[in-house]
C-alpha cells in the first residue's frame, strides 16, 4: 500500500480509501466488517463515511446505519488509532425523505456542534481525523451543472465564516483533528483558505469531489489548488458508478447493482456516457488490463490525488479494487486514454 500526506497535517493516509455509503442498504453489517476486516489487513488505514449514509437507495429505515456498523466494528476491534477516520456533517437537505435535526439543516453553527456529537456516538470513539462539508450551503454548479445563473444568495445561506468558525471550536475541543470541504468550487476552496490565512481559522486539508476517466472536471480549475495549497483531493466515484467496470455496456443493468437499487443516481445517464466506457474498456483489454483497475489505476497516479475512495458491495469487488495499486500505467496506457479523452471529454461532468 502506498501512503500520502493528508494536506499539511502529520496524516499519512493510504491511497486507496475505503468508501462505506452502500452499508446499511446493499450491504449488511456483517459485509461490512468483512470488508474492514480486509481491508485494513492490505493496509488500508483511511476510512470515509458519512451521517448522511447509505444512500444506495436513501430511505428513511436506514439512516445513520453505516457510521453505526463502524463505530460497532471499532468497539470490536479496538485499536481505535490504527484508523483515519472521517466523516461529514450534511448542509440543506436535498431529499424530502430523511430529515437531520428536524429537518432544518444547514452548516451553521448549532447543526454542525450537533452533528458532530450524534457522528461520534454512533462510531464510538472520541474523536474524528477529517471532519467534512458534504455539500456547501450555498447554491453551486453539481451533477454537471455549468455555474451560476444567479448569485443571490439570501438571508438563509450560511457563511463560509460561520461554519468555518464552528468547526474551529471542533478543533480546539479535540473532537475534531482536522477539517476538509466536499463537493466544492473553486472559489469556496479559495474563500476557506483565506479565511484560514486572514483569521486564524482551521485549515482545510483535503477536497473530496468526483474525479474518473468519465468526469476530470477536476483539473481545470481545482487541481491547482491542490498542488499549490496543499489541499489534496480524495477522488470519490473513481469508476463512474461502476460504469467503467463494464458491467453496464450495452443496457445490462445487473441485479442488484447501483443502477437497479439507486435509480437517484442520473449523473452518469447521459448520452455519451456509454460510448466513453466501451472505449476506456476496449483500452483496458487491449493491454490485458482489468477495466475496472486500470480506471483505478489512473486516478492512483494522479499528482493531485492524495487518496481515491473506493466502494464495494462485494469482497471480490474490493480485492480488484485495492490491488489497483499494484498497477502502473505506461506512457503507452496514458497515450490510449488521452486519445479518448480529447474525442469525448468528461462525458459525466
Amino acid at each position: 500500500m502506498d501512503y500520502r500526506t493528508l494536506g499539511r497535517t502529520d496524516l499519512r493516509v493510504s491511497l486507496i480509501c475505503l468508501g462505506t455509503m452502500t452499508w446499511g442498504s446493499q450491504n449488511s453489517e456483517a459485509e461490512a466488517h468483512a470488508q474492514l476486516d480486509y481491508a485494513t489487513a492490505q493496509g488500508v488505514n483511511f476510512i470515509d463515511t458519512a451521517e448522511g449514509y447509505p444512500v444506495t437507495p436513501v430511505a428513511a429505515d436506514t439512516q445513520f446505519l453505516t457510521e453505526t456498523y463502524i463505530g460497532n466494528w471499532i468497539e470490536r476491534r479496538g485499536k481505535r488509532d490504527d484508523i483515519i477516520l472521517a466523516t461529514k456533517v450534511s448542509g440543506p437537505s436535498r431529499d424530502p425523505i430523511r430529515k437531520f435535526r428536524g429537518g432544518d439543516n444547514r452548516l451553521d453553527r448549532r447543526n454542525i456542534l450537533a452533528a458532530v456529537d450524534d457522528s461520534l456516538r454512533r462510531l464510538k470513539t472520541d474523536y474524528i481525523d477529517l471532519y467534512q462539508v458534504h455539500w456547501p450551503d450555498r447554491p453551486v454548479p453539481s451533477f454537471g451543472g455549468r455555474g451560476l445563473m444567479d448569485i443571490t444568495d439570501g438571508p438563509q445561506v450560511v457563511t463560509v465564516h460561520e461554519t468555518l468558525d464552528a468547526l474551529g471550536d471542533l478543533v480546539k475541543t479535540g473532537k475534531v483533528r482536522h477539517v476538509g470541504v466536499s463537493n466544492e468550487t473553486p472559489w469556496g476552496v479559495s474563500e476557506y483558505l483565506r479565511l484560514s490565512r486572514d483569521q486564524g481559522l482551521p485549515r482545510i486539508a483535503s477536497i473530496q469531489n468526483a474525479y474518473s476517466l468519465l468526469n476530470r472536471i477536476f483539473e481545470i480549475g481545482l487541481s491547482e489548488f491542490a498542488l499549490r495549497e496543499d489541499v489534496g483531493l480524495l477522488a470519490y466515484s473513481p469508476l463512474a458508478g461502476g460504469n467503467l467496470t463494464g458491467k453496464y455496456l450495452g443496457g445490462v443493468i445487473p441485479s442488484g447493482s447501483r443502477r437497479d437499487v439507486a435509480k437517484q443516481f442520473v449523473r452518469y445517464n447521459l448520452p455519451n456516457q456509454a460510448i466513453a466506457s466501451a472505449r476506456y474498456v476496449a483500452v483496458a483489454h487491449a493491454f490485458g488490463l482489468d477495466p475496472a483497475q486500470m480506471a483505478l489505476a489512473f486516478v492512483n497516479s494522479r499528482p493531485f490525488v492524495t487518496s481515491n475512495i473506493i466502494g464495494a458491495t462485494s469482497l471480490d469487488q474490493l480485492k480488484v479494487d485495492i490491488d489497483s495499486v499494484n498497477i502502473h500505467l505506461t506512457e503507452d496506457h496514458l497515450a490510449a486514454i488521452e486519445d479518448i479523452h480529447r474525442i469525448l471529454p468528461d462525458p459525466c461532468p
